[in-house]
């Protein structure tokens, strides 16, 4: 069942496309939720339907072999998604985190060369920034380091929390090509799999979204091409910045899909749940609970359609949105699911339903793609100026 590939803007074709996804996660993803979460292995046979039905290309413009849909699409898809298998949603943000520095700061030459087969699925694509020392302050304390020799640069430096790293097929990585320069000295490189000197090292074992790998990557004398290298030296930190405002929506939708979800099947369960002689939704304790969640939910999802607008329109507001989007759908992810597991009660607690899975799934939401607390950062900047020093 192939996607028919949509028009940026058409209604039409997105009301289809949500259609068809929502058939997927019904019938293939909701039924392996669980069982992904339970084994922690990346589900291959998730990712190779969503090829199948071209979602890894969604935002990836058509004559890159994408299906050159808007923004807003995008993160409608990630949230279907992300109501039954927050894991699995991961598989359709990462691969747009993965080429957004190819596609901002990449040449044609590169475009063509490796957007195509991201678009396809045939290559899973990463993003590797984070390093041990750093964290919110990623770029201005990064430590890996690029020197370049000829036509070529050698990496040495080591990156963690690199979501899907063990199994992409190219990484976009920052590393410093300047150390006099600061934050300004980085510069962003695609490095292939199977490059020598390219290692993935520990694998994370986490609280939740347990279906896609976490791991440490190791450069030791890595040689990378220098037509691998995105934009000019010491244009990564552009390139990441303008990466964040499109990535923090991808996640701001990931985080909503689990509180969707968490809200669907408390709601559900509050229907049938008997207490007292009536569903317990029907006692004024649960049902204002239930109508907290469902007006958090409608709020998140209304900032992050919005921000979504943003980056479709290239509006200069848009980190501002993206923050907010990220910071409030977050925030909802956390408190929705935790709500969730308490109209369940003892229920909630158990494995056995899925409301505590999203609950481990909701809370790094609030901690990748920037903590909430760079998320209220970014916002009072853009409200009052940064202080100078």
């Amino acid at each position: 069942m192939a996607m028919v590939a949509p028009h940026a803007g058409s209604n039409d074709e997105e009301s289809l496309m949500l259609a068809v996804v929502r058939e997927l996660v019904n019938e293939k993803v909701a039924p392996r939720a669980a069982a992904i979460d339970e084994s922690g292995e990346f589900p291959w046979d998730v990712k190779e339907l969503f090829a199948e039905n071209d979602l890894l290309g969604i935002p990836i413009p058509a004559e890159y072999g994408g299906l050159g849909g808007t923004f807003l699409t995008y993160v409608k898809v990630v949230e279907e998604v992300a109501k039954a298998c927050a894991s699995s949603s991961l598989i359709v943000a990462v691969q747009e985190l993965g080429m957004l520095p190819i596609m901002i700061g990449g040449s044609e030459a590169q475009k063509q060369r490796f957007l195509p087969k991201i678009a396809s699925g045939e290559h899973l694509a990463a993003y590797a920034l984070t390093e041990v020392s750093s964290g919110s302050d990623a770029l201005g304390s990064m430590r890996t380091r690029a020197e370049r020799h000829g036509d070529e640069y050698r990496l040495n430096g080591q990156k963690i929390w690199i979501t899907n790293g063990s199994v992409a097929d190219v990484v976009c990585v920052f590393a410093v090509t300047d150390p006099s320069a600061g934050s300004r000295g980085v510069s962003a490189f695609v490095v292939e799999k199977g490059t020598p000197g390219f290692h993935v090292g520990k694998k994370e074992k986490k609280m939740g979204i347990r279906g896609s790998p976490t791991v440490e990557l190791i450069f030791e004398d890595c040689v990378v091409p220098a037509a691998n290298r995105l934009g000019e030296e010491g244009e990564g930190f552009t390139i990441a910045m303008k990466v964040l405002d499109k990535s923090r929506p991808g996640i701001a939708a990931q985080a909503l899909g689990i509180a969707a979800g968490a809200l669907d099947y408390a709601t559900a369960y509050a229907k049938d749940r008997i207490a007292f002689g009536k569903p317990i939704g029907q006692h004024q304790g649960v049902g204002f609970m239930l109508a907290d969640m469902k007006t958090e939910v409608e709020a998140a999802r209304a900032l992050l359609y919005e921000a979504a607008r943003k980056c479709d329109e290239g509006a200069p507001d848009v980190t501002l949105w993206a923050a907010m989007a990220k910071l409030k759908c977050g925030d909802v992810a956390m408190s929705v699911t935790t709500d969730a597991v308490q109209v369940l009660g003892g229920f909630g607690y158990s494995c056995e339903y899925p409301v505590e899975r999203m609950m481990r799934d909701a809370k790094i939401t609030q901690i990748y793609e920037g903590t909430q607390q760079i998320q209220r950062l970014v916002v009072a900047r853009n409200l009052v100026g940064k202080a100078k020093r």
